[in-house]
């Protein structure tokens, strides 16, 4: 693996894909705030982010095997990071929320408490009117403060692509345009 960029992770990355436990729990310290970050911002909730970072640290174990070091590993774990909150947004669809809303009614889980409610509320503020492309591009280059290369490797789309979802997601947010 050859460190793409000069990644600061390449010496910690090489040394979890050959078994080093105390590693894998360094690069997972160092990043577990930003991914929880873009997780709560893709998401929307406390509760949402803590479960993808949940599964993307579990997942991280089966795949870091697979990082070819073609991007940072930073970039990498951001993309695993969107990829299992589109997840969690196709799986909520498809079962509708019911469960989710069953479980409440129930008290078996959770309501947001007070604070959940006004950060969510702040946050979906400047969000949430966003078509999916256009927040996760917002988030990924605005909140991750990732590159417009980056958050195209991780999206799987051109950097023109991300500039222009960039500017049209300026457009809405400023009223200049109806979605």
């Amino acid at each position: 693996m050859a460190p793409a960029g000069g990644d600061p992770d390449a010496p910690l990355v090489a040394a979890a894909m050959a078994g080093d436990r105390t590693a894998f729990s360094r690069l997972i310290e160092r990043h577990y705030d930003r991914i929880h970050g873009l997780a709560w911002q893709l998401t929307g909730s406390r509760t949402d982010a803590e479960d993808v970072v949940q599964d993307v640290c579990c997942a991280l174990v089966e795949r870091i095997g697979g990082f070819r070091g073609e991007a940072k590993f930073s970039t990498w774990l951001c993309g695993i990071t969107v990829n299992a909150c589109r997840d969690l947004h196709r799986r909520r669809r498809s079962r509708g929320g019911f469960l989710d809303r069953l479980t409440v009614l129930a008290r078996l889980g959770k309501g947001p408490d007070g604070r959940e409610l006004h950060d969510a509320m702040w946050l979906k503020s400047a969000i949430a009117r966003l078509p999916a492309a256009y927040r996760e591009a917002v988030v990924l280059v605005a909140g991750q403060q990732l590159t417009h290369a980056e958050a195209a490797a991780i999206l799987g789309v051109s950097e023109g692509t991300v500039s222009w979802r960039l500017h049209e997601a300026r457009k809405l947010l400023a009223g200049k345009d109806e979605a």
